[in-house]
């Protein structure tokens, strides 16, 4: 059998949240709707923080209580403290993600705390929803690199990613928040990070802000991670990191990966239907590197069928 890989789509959250122009409910549920018609089964729907600081994330409460619910797909949802959690759980929500920023910098900018600060209200947060029997997901942000302070030390990174573990995290997710990260750098963090804990508890977010995105996904794949997120087109990037533009396209990952032979459940011609759709939504252009070949091959597609 060949081995499974988990994609975990973020363009609801991660791909929104940077956009200028803020979705409605309804177009954020057609958005959902498009994503699972694609075939995909993993889904980041929002986020519970102030509206005031990411407007675009406004009625995510409302969002979940809308969402098409069915067994095989999870949704998932990113809380920054305990009321954010609170509101998750109040909404049914069954997986949860806080962000946890490798620097003092980037977390004093970010969320107005320190590093120790902001380590010990995520070790509580995945403690509680631990004990509420809600799966709990932790991203280690500026993993490699930040904008404000450079290159991150790998072993502050292992130190953080075992906090969590130890706190209560079902998975850690190793970001590339600027997409600085080369696959030698992923591959020497990933090997560290084994040194203390199973590949199947880590997961990796790339940025392709440098195009080497796939690349890193390739280095994590041969150090056993078997789950990355993506965003439909390479939609969004994070607003409270300079430079962090350019998500992994959902659609480039998914080709990879069928072509090395790895199952991910998702067809990848039926991606471009997804990015088309998410075009109109969003009123931007989208699709990552293999984007127009792959529109080309759909195209023959239709074209077969209407023969």
């Amino acid at each position: 059998m060949r081995d499974f890989v988990k994609i975990n789509e973020v363009g609801p959250r991660d791909g929104l949240q940077s956009q200028g122009q803020t979705l409605s409910l309804e177009q954020r549920l057609r958005m959902i709707e498009v994503l699972l018609q694609a075939g995909i089964r993993a889904v980041e729907a929002g986020s519970f923080v102030s509206p005031r600081a990411v407007p675009q994330m406004a009625g995510t409460g409302e969002l979940f209580a809308r969402l098409p619910m069915r067994a095989e797909v999870d949704y998932s949802a990113l809380i920054p403290n305990l009321k954010g959690y609170q509101l998750a759980r109040d909404a049914g929500v069954e997986s949860v993600a806080v962000v946890l920023s490798a620097t003092e910098t980037m977390n004093q900018r970010n969320i107005n705390m320190s590093l120790a600060q902001t380590t010990e209200v995520c070790a509580q947060l995945m403690q509680q929803a631990r004990a509420d029997g809600v799966n709990a997901r932790a991203y280690v942000a500026v993993a490699f690199e930040c904008p404000f302070e450079g290159p991150t030390p790998p072993q502050v990174v292992q130190a953080l990613t075992h906090r969590m573990l130890d706190a209560g995290a079902d998975t850690v997710i190793i970001a590339d928040t600027i997409g600085a990260a080369n696959p030698a750098a992923v591959q020497r963090l990933l090997q560290l990070l084994a040194q203390g804990c199973q590949a199947d508890r880590l997961s990796c977010h790339f940025h392709d802000t440098r195009g080497m995105a796939l690349a890193n996904v390739l280095a994590a794949l041969q150090c056993g991670v078997r789950e990355f997120d993506s965003s439909i087109g390479g939609l969004g990037g994070c607003p409270f990191s300079p430079g962090a533009t350019g998500n992994l396209a959902t659609e480039d990952l998914v080709l990879m990966l069928d072509a090395m032979g790895y199952r991910t459940g998702i067809e990848p011609l039926a991606l471009v239907e997804a990015v088309h759709q998410v075009q109109l939504l969003t009123g931007g252009q989208l699709g990552g590197h293999a984007f127009r070949w792959l529109e080309r091959q759909w195209h023959k597609q239709q074209e077969a069928r209407n023969v």
